[in-house]
């Protein structure tokens, strides 16, 4: 078998089992929207592949997902890279989301975790930091959710060990946050706001 077709295999047999998440998703979507209609913002974090991830989901909603809207309050601790580098050389790699949370994040604001294994140190530490200040937490993870599926408000935890096909769900799940997002707010289907 060749490796496209094992590769596909192995990705419709997870996202066959995907329905179990539907509830997860959608009451992240919910929690998302009336965090944004209140006047917070979203915030997500991740490392590598999560990195874009964080950084594709952060993009959809400050600009448009499918029909033309307002933009969204969300933003990817990833993309500053001065940040990044002055807070991994001052203090520690593990830092380096934390301190963002602490610096920009606000009680009624929700941070998105992704990480596949569920045990980045430093989106542990985005997590605890946006907990110690009200923000609502939701772990995008994989594998059994790790040490984030114990620390997160909400988690939506994809069943498979294989990083690729985790990211892969990971960002269906993103772009159905999104829709979940626009229509709780009535921003679907051409309507303006």
């Amino acid at each position: 078998m060749s490796l496209y077709r094992s590769n596909l295999n192995e990705h419709r047999a997870l996202f066959a089992a995907l329905d179990a998440l539907e509830p997860a998703v959608e009451a992240a979507g919910r929690r998302i929207a009336e965090a944004l209609a209140a006047g917070g913002k979203l915030m997500l974090c991740g490392n590598g592949g999560s990195a874009a991830d964080s950084q594709h989901i952060a993009a959809e909603l400050t600009g448009r997902f499918i029909d033309d809207r307002r933009p969204l309050a969300a933003l990817a601790l990833s993309t500053d890279s001065s940040a990044l580098t002055c807070i991994a050389n001052d203090y520690t790699f593990d830092q380096v989301f934390s301190r963002q949370v602490l610096g920009l994040g606000r009680a009624g604001d929700v941070l998105i975790g992704i990480s596949t294994s569920g045990n980045s140190g430093n989106v542990i530490a985005a997590v605890a930091a946006a907990k110690s200040l009200g923000i609502l937490t939701v772990g995008l993870l994989g594998r059994d959710g790790g040490q984030l599926a114990a620390l997160c408000d909400q988690c939506i935890v994809v069943p498979s060990r294989t990083t690729a096909r985790i990211q892969e769900a990971h960002i269906l799940i993103g772009h159905t946050l999104c829709g979940l997002i626009e229509a709780q707010l009535g921003l679907a289907g051409g309507a303006q706001q």
